[in-house]
Formats: C-alpha cells, structure tokens, sequence
C-alpha cells in the first residue's frame, strides 16, 4: 500500500509544481558561455580565422542565431540581463562599476526552487555568492588564466594549479560524474573566461599559434570619418591603445630598451599576469615569447605606424585564437562525455557569449559600441527531438530571451518583471516575431572611453543616440553599409526613414521602461562615486568638473 501511495505522489509531482502543469520529462538545460568570444572565431559562422569542430556540433544539431544580440555590450551587464530577465536599466547593473541588486530573482533559484538541481562553473564576474545554485566553483571577478583562484560554496577559496580552461571543465564534469543526481533534472552553467583580455592561450598551442598569419578584416585602417565623434574618440584602436607587454606579450625590458611609451599600466598588467605561472609554465612561455620578442627588436626601429598596426594584429589574434582553441577542446569534452552517458536526449544546450568583440573590425578590439562585431554575440541550441538538425534563423533575438526560454522549457512560469520572449516557440517551429531591438550602453566615462548611447536595431537599419559627451545621432542603413562605414542621419533620402525609427525607438523606451530620467540617475550616481575617489581611473578632480559643468 505504502508503494502505491509513494508511485501515485511521484506521478502528480512530475505533472504539477507550484501549482503549475509541467511537462513530464522536463528538459536538463546546460548554458555555456565564454566571456568577449566574437562570432568571426566560430567556424560555423566564419571559416576565415579559426577551425572549431566541437562548438560547430551544436549548431549542425540544432539551430544557429545569425541575428542574435546583446543589450548592453559589457561584461557583467550583460551576465546580469541574462540572468534576470531584464534590461540594464532595471535589474540595476548598468555597467562593471555599480554592483549587482541582490534583490533581483534570477532564473536559476527559479527553477532550483521548481525542483531543478543547480551547478555554475567558471567566471560570473560579480558576487561572491550566486544565488539559486546547489553547487558553484567561481572565479573571483576577472580571474586569472593560469593557476587560477576560485570561490566556492563548499570549500571556501582555493587555488588550483593548471589552465583554467582545462579547470573549469574538469570541474564540470566532476559534477556531472559524482553529484548530478539521476533523479532530477539538472540546469548547469559552464561560463569560460577566455578568450577575455589578457589571452594567455594553453601551452599546448603556443608553438603553434603564435606561428600563424591571419587575414586581415577591411576596416583594419579605418579613418572613421564617415561616423559621428564617438567612433573617432573611442580608446580602443589596436595601435594607440593596445599594450605592448600585457597584450602583445613584448617584455617591459625589450620595451625599454628600444624607449617605446608605456600605455597605461602595461607593464605592471604583463608582471601581474606572468608572475602567477609557476617554473614549467614560464621556461614554456619563455622559450616561445623570447623568439618573438628577439625578432620584434630586430625589425621595430625601421616600422612605420602601418607595420607596427598589422605586427600588433597578428600578435592579437594568435593569442586571442590561441585561448580559444582550448575553449573549443573542452567543449568537446563536455559534449563526449554526454554522448556517451546518453544525457543528449533530453538536453537543451546553448552556446554563446556574453557580447560581441572586434577582431580588428575598424581598427579595434574590445567591445562597448552598438556596431555588430560588438553588438552581435554568437548564439546556438541544440536540443534532439525538439529543435531540427542545421537550421538557420535570422530572427531579432537578445540575451534578455535566455531566462524566460529556460523557465519556459521547464514549465516554471516567468515573473511578470522580465522583458524577454521565450524563444522555446521559434526554435520549435512554431509562430514567433520581433521586429527590432532595444539598446543601452552606460560605461562611460571609463576604460575604452566610449561615449554612452541607445539604440534601435531592426534587420535593416540602427538608430543610435549618443549623450553625454556629445548629442548625436546615427543611421546605419544594414543592408547597404554591412561594414558600418556611413552615418545615413542627414542624408535626405533617409527622412520618411529616420522619423519612423524615432517613432520606434520611442516606443520600444516605453516599453521597457527607460528614460531620460533613468539615465541621468546613473549618471549623478556615477559622478557622485568618482568625486568620492570610487571610480577606478577616474579622478575626484576630473569627476567633480563633469558634474559642474552638467549642472
């Protein structure tokens, strides 16, 4: 008797949770992201710069996001919109400096406390704590590539020695083998922090990818001239202001020694991250960078700015592929090792990043601009028996969709704050529509020193608004201009265009509750914390004459 009444519990509770009707199965969900990884380096959108034959299986098992975008093109902005559902403006964490509203509830206690077992491993970025996890290994804030420290919720704060690409997944998989419980459907976060800034790639690939030449993008020498003032003042030109030593790996005595300028505190970030390999790990580097810094002192004194653009390139993108070889490695592991215990069947994965980065697109790198290799991020799902093998979708799709997509899948249902669309409707087949984008990047003033801005993007144009520094405005006409090289504004052809986008944007504003006056609230806050010396780069001096002369 005991048996049947325990059977019959068992039978209502997968039908009913919370009061809701669940599907029976409910899918497993495993999120993966890499932090800055642009789509120009998956091969499944772009075979030009790097192979990566593991990620490229989940979009020939499922669908692959040709339009799919980020709100806030920064790091832990855009990790807080994903998991809360909601624009920067609400959820608070508009840009890296304002910390993360704990009140917020994120998607993952969602479904921990609708009876999902939850797992996060690797770089979160923001807070020591995460909430709605039964297990989390986390790096604190950037992390570091090599023997990396973590946070965690069993065993305090260690640190484990190797690459933590490798680390990461290791630990990933050592949950899913020893704590993922059989009986409950899991939703596990496996978040890489390459290819971030300062890519350190595996010794394994040093030989060889700081070996390769790499082709050069169009726009490697833009003048910027066809833009407005923003796309001119921005610090982030790969000669100007990409460091010699903590981004080329050029040693701060070969630097000396030829009286190259320092940019910034490049020197001090080159010791920073060198200074955690122990004995093996730097006669490894050591034998690899010291040739190429024996070459480069050789050929500096007769390069003009040109040669030095494209030899800063080259070394930019052997390191930044470089990390991403590992990336790709590992994902392979992971997904060998659900083929083989056969947890694909029932399995959502995605594969993403948390924005878009140049690889030379304009002459930069980094991100921060509504401009697509910035803008766009990487987004493919695979889930068998739900999503059809190979497909392609061009539709408007946005980080702010991933929260409500899992709670749909799980059948937990979305709290009526979040701004998303479940995209479970479009990647089944089934009626979806969205028509264009909203937009809002608030760093500034800051590192890379991007002008704030708002957007409107649809399939066709983008709309952007610059404020603060300046007040400008931009038309993208995408179709025509795809490389982004012409402000459209004032062109009169575009005036029955420009007044319906303004309408638009206006009311996308609405919509998702943003304002001029929400802006200037983070604005004041943000000039209040750098006149108190809380803004890093920023002086009191500088910060308290931006606040004058706004008054």
């Amino acid at each position: 008797m005991k048996k049947i009444v325990v059977w019959a519990f068992i039978c209502v509770f997968s039908h009913t949770l919370v009061g809701q009707k669940l599907p029976i199965k409910r899918p497993n969900i495993i999120f993966i992201m890499s932090d800055d990884h642009a789509y120009q380096a998956i091969s499944a959108y772009d075979q030009r710069l790097l192979s990566t034959p593991n990620i490229d299986r989940i979009a020939k098992s499922g669908i692959l996001f040709t339009n799919a975008s980020v709100t806030n093109s920064i790091c832990a902005p855009s990790r807080a919109t994903i998991l809360t559902g909601k624009h920067s403006h609400l959820n608070g964490k508009v840009d890296n400096h304002f910390p993360f509203d704990t009140t917020n509830v994120t998607f993952p206690q969602l479904l921990q406390s609708n009876g999902y077992q939850t797992a996060m491993f690797g770089k979160l970025h923001f807070g020591n704590t995460p909430k709605g996890f039964d297990q989390f290994k986390i790096l604190p804030d950037q992390g570091n590539y090599y023997n990396p420290d973590f946070i965690t919720k069993n065993e305090g704060n260690i640190k484990v020695t190797g690459y933590v690409t490798d680390i990461i997944t290791d630990m990933t998989l050592d949950w899913l083998k020893k704590e993922r419980s059989p009986e409950k459907p899991f939703m596990l976060m496996y978040l890489h922090k390459a290819p971030h800034r300062p890519w350190l790639m595996a010794e394994r690939h040093l030989d060889e990818m700081t070996q390769k030449t790499f082709p050069e993008p169009k726009t490697l020498f833009d003048d910027y001239a066809g833009r407005t003032s923003p796309a001119k003042e921005a610090e982030m030109n790969i000669l100007t202001s990409m460091g010699w030593a903590g981004d080329n790996k050029i040693y701060p005595a070969v630097l000396d020694s030829l009286k190259i300028p320092e940019i910034r505190s490049d020197k001090q970030r080159f010791k920073a991250d060198m200074g955690r390999l122990n004995s093996s790990q730097k006669a490894n580097f050591d034998r690899v960078y010291d040739r190429i810094n024996a070459e480069f002192k050789k050929v500096y004194p007769s390069m003009t700015d040109q040669d030095k653009m494209r030899w800063k390139f080259q070394r930019y993108m052997q390191d930044y592929l470089g990390t991403l070889r590992a990336v790709d490695e590992n994902v392979g592991r992971l997904l060998d090792y659900l083929e083989a215990n056969k947890l694909m069947e029932n399995t959502i994965i995605v594969y993403t990043s948390d924005q878009g980065f140049y690889l030379g697109e304009h002459g930069w790198f980094d991100k921060r601009f509504v401009y697509d290799e910035s803008f766009k991020t990487p987004l493919m799902i695979s889930w068998p028996g739900h999503i059809k093998e190979g497909q392609r979708s061009d539709a408007l799709v946005q980080n702010l969709d991933y929260a409500q997509t899992f709670l749909d899948a799980a059948g937990v249902p979305a709290p009526a704050d979040m701004q998303g669309q479940s995209l479970i409707p479009l990647v089944t087949g089934k009626p979806w529509k969205r028509d264009a984008v909203y937009y809002h990047y608030y760093e500034y003033p800051a590192e890379h020193m991007v002008n704030r801005h708002y957007a409107i993007v649809t399939k066709k144009y983008k709309l952007i608004h610059y404020y603060f520094k300046s007040d400008e405005w931009e038309l993208i006409d995408r179709e025509k201009d795809p490389m982004e090289m012409k402000n459209v504004y004032n062109d009169p052809a575009y005036a029955s265009i420009r007044k319906d986008l303004h309408k638009q944007l206006d009311a996308l504003r609405v919509k998702y509750k943003d304002n001029p006056e929400i802006s200037q609230g983070y604005i004041d806050r943000f000039l209040k914390d750098a006149a108190n010396g809380k803004v890093y780069g920023l002086s009191k001096e500088k910060a308290a004459k931006m606040k004058a002369k706004r008054k």
